[in-house]
């Protein structure tokens, strides 16, 4: 089986490599990755993305396909993987965003904002939580969002700002981070 428990974030733009290049780190463990996939099917383009993920990546891996209820789902794995992959954080986020409120953003609260930021803190603190009780490594991939121009609209906005403070929770959890500019990866702790 895998080797003791290692938290790494990889985080980079969009399109930057972050992707493979986490690939690669988590495929060094072993044949039995546990690859989670948080994004959801919504459109052909999301559709295809998906197909082309799953042709990358080695058969042998298993996918779960799941963005909440971590600490319900993960340890039905326990002792059956080496390593465990997630990608990604930031389309996780964008699935709890939605769920904790569907109404219009402009008009949302500063008790609300708390509310939905909180849910979202609690879902990835549950993740971090139960990584280690697999002792495993675990790969993280995230979008680095605030690097481009303040967004337009309020729920851009507050994305931007949840995804940021998500980011740096878990990089101050993970033993590595690495930062992928243009499919070099950069190790930055």
């Amino acid at each position: 089986m895998g080797s003791e428990y290692r938290l790494t974030l990889v985080t980079g733009g969009a399109r930057s490599g972050k992707s493979r290049f986490g690939e690669a780190l988590i495929g060094e463990q072993g044949e039995k990755i546990l690859y989670i996939a948080t994004a959801s099917v919504l459109d052909h383009e999301m559709k295809e993305r998906v197909r082309k993920h799953r042709e990358d990546r080695p058969c042998e891996w298993m996918t779960m396909e799941e963005y909440s209820r971590f600490d319900q789902c993960l340890p039905t794995y326990q002792g059956k993987v080496e390593g465990v992959f997630v990608d990604c954080i930031t389309l996780m986020v964008t699935r709890l965003m939605i769920d904790a409120w569907s109404d219009d953003w402009d008009s949302i609260s500063a008790e609300e904002l708390s509310r939905v930021e909180k849910t979202i803190s609690d879902e990835v603190d549950r993740l971090l939580d139960v990584l280690p009780k697999l002792s495993v490594p675990a790969v993280l991939i995230t979008n680095e969002v605030g690097n481009g121009i303040v967004p337009q609209n309020r729920m851009a906005r507050e994305f931007r700002d949840i995804v940021g403070r998500v980011n740096q929770t878990i990089a101050h959890r993970s033993h590595e981070v690495y930062w992928v500019v243009s499919g070099i990866p950069v190790k930055i702790k």
